[in-house]
């Protein structure tokens, strides 16, 4: 008997499962969603047990993501490319940043003359982003350097020290970080303990799938099956017409009238590229942010104290304006987590600060279908663009004006930028036309009508802000428009 759905989803993180929200409002009851997670439904509980057991911090942790079951290759080692396989996907490894895009991120090609523009605005994704707001209850300031038509539904979290005085001398450029770090219990969440342990938040503050959506899916229109991953979809005449699958280590196909895929750039662009997908951009673009730590030792007397989570505020100083068209915007984070400075009577005249670079996709850098496993897709990372680079450079040569008001006595750079920013985006990019995008304004194949590619693999242009409340809203839109 053949497997016949009106919608198959597949993953449950959150382009799926914010796609997934929006679509059971508009569906009739008789609807029948089919969704096909690869992993395992692990609740909090259990991971917590599991991390009392192996003592791991944060590196173990994002060692043992980006080693166990090899999902994909990497044909780059020191270039890891992290996610959670399992139910609720990265909702249970992220740390919650949410600040929004900024308008002009839509617009880099109009406004900057440089990369491409988004085939929608900021002002056509606002609602969205108001109502992912709302659903993962973000705390955040009243005042911010984008615009928007409704406040955080709760408060802003506390500053350190040295963030009030940054604040006071650079307004609205420099804010407490909108964060899914919930300010105050809301829930099923507890209060943001500070621990910075948010990969695995000991409190459940934190949004995750499973504390606020874990619900969706005892619907009784859903059908879930677990350790079931998607490989390839059957194309024909412009259109999906069913679903390849593999689960209990057999082979399966499912009918749909409409399909999205959720999981993410990497796996998105290796379903595409197994069905047979001639686009030329499809696994074209495999891209993520660049960050580089900063510490800023401070003059007797100035001790960075206080805040009320694990990072305390966004700078935008280096973010929006005619230097883009030169070299990459940067947002700056203010880090809380335990550290010191090493010196008796000083341990807190320090700041830990992180500067993050937007990139534009290389077309070189891209996911491509291994000879040996259709399961297993390669990712090939060279490097970050030429764009990216002259932003970094401009750090390195001017950031001791970004303090010049504070008492600093002397600023340690790191000279080598993070492995990781832990996003996985480009890939199954966006644009106005065929020509330009694999696709649509809609996140809908520009060929394929009836198929959805979710989340940040549809980013044309990587801008330096967290991509998780954009993904989260861009799923919202997509699947409003889908009806």
């Amino acid at each position: 008997m053949k497997e016949k759905y009106d919608l198959i989803m597949a993953g449950t993180s959150f382009a799926s499962t914010f796609f997934l929200k929006k679509y059971l409002e508009k569906a009739p009851s008789t609807a029948k969603v089919l969704v096909l997670e690869r992993g395992k439904m692990l609740s909090h509980a259990q991971r917590l047990s599991f991390a009392r057991e192996q003592k791991y911090g944060l590196n173990s942790f994002i060692s043992s993501l980006s080693q166990q079951n090899p999902t994909f290759d990497n044909t780059r080692s020191s270039k890891p490319w992290i996610f959670d396989p399992n139910f609720g996907g990265s909702s249970n490894c992220w740390t919650g940043c949410t600040p929004r895009f900024m308008p002009n991120d839509f617009k880099l090609r109009s406004v900057y003359g440089i990369g491409k523009d988004w085939p929608l605005s900021y002002a056509q994704l606002e609602p969205f982003y108001c109502e992912a707001e709302e659903l993962m209850q973000i705390s955040g300031p009243s005042q911010t350097p984008y615009p928007m038509s409704r406040k955080y539904p709760l408060p802003a979290h506390a500053l350190s020290t040295t963030d009030k005085i940054m604040q006071e001398h650079y307004g609205p450029l420099y804010i407490s970080q909108p964060t899914a770090r919930a300010s105050r219990a809301t829930g099923n969440r507890g209060t943001c303990c500070t621990t910075s342990i948010c990969h695995l938040c000991p409190v459940n503050a934190k949004f995750t799938i499973e504390n606020t959506f874990l619900h969706l899916y005892s619907d009784p229109r859903v059908n879930i099956q677990y350790e079931s991953q998607v490989y390839a979809l059957d194309l024909n005449n412009d259109k999906v017409n069913a679903v390849h699958y593999t689960a209990q280590n057999k082979e399966r196909k499912a009918e749909g009238e409409v399909v999205a895929l959720g999981t993410n750039a990497i796996f998105n662009s290796h379903i595409l590229l197994n069905s047979g997908d001639s686009h030329p951009l499809t696994g074209k673009g495999l891209s993520e942010q660049v960050g580089i730590y900063a510490y800023v030792y401070l003059g007797h007397g100035m001790d960075n104290v206080g805040g009320s989570s694990t990072i305390t505020a966004n700078g935008f100083m280096w973010y929006d304006g005619p230097h883009r068209k030169e070299r990459a915007a940067c947002i700056i984070e203010n880090h809380n987590d335990p550290f010191i400075r090493n010196e008796r009577g000083r341990w807190r005249q320090m700041m830990k600060l992180k500067f993050v670079f937007e990139d534009l996709p290389q077309n070189d850098n891209l996911v491509s279908v291994s000879e040996s496993d259709k399961l297993i897709p390669s990712a090939e990372y060279k490097t970050h663009s030429a764009y990216t680079q002259r932003g970094i450079d401009f750090l390195h040569a001017n950031i001791e004006k970004l303090f010049s008001f504070l008492p600093v006595e002397k600023i340690d750079l790191d000279d080598f930028n993070q492995p990781t920013e832990a996003h996985i985006l480009g890939t199954v990019r966006m644009g106005k036309t065929i020509k330009d995008g694999v696709v649509d304004h809609k996140l809908s194949h520009h060929q394929y009508r009836n198929l959805f590619v979710l989340g940040g693999s549809s980013f044309p242009a990587i801008t330096p802000s967290n991509p998780t409340l954009t993904i989260s809203a861009l799923s919202l839109r997509a699947a409003e428009l889908s009806f």
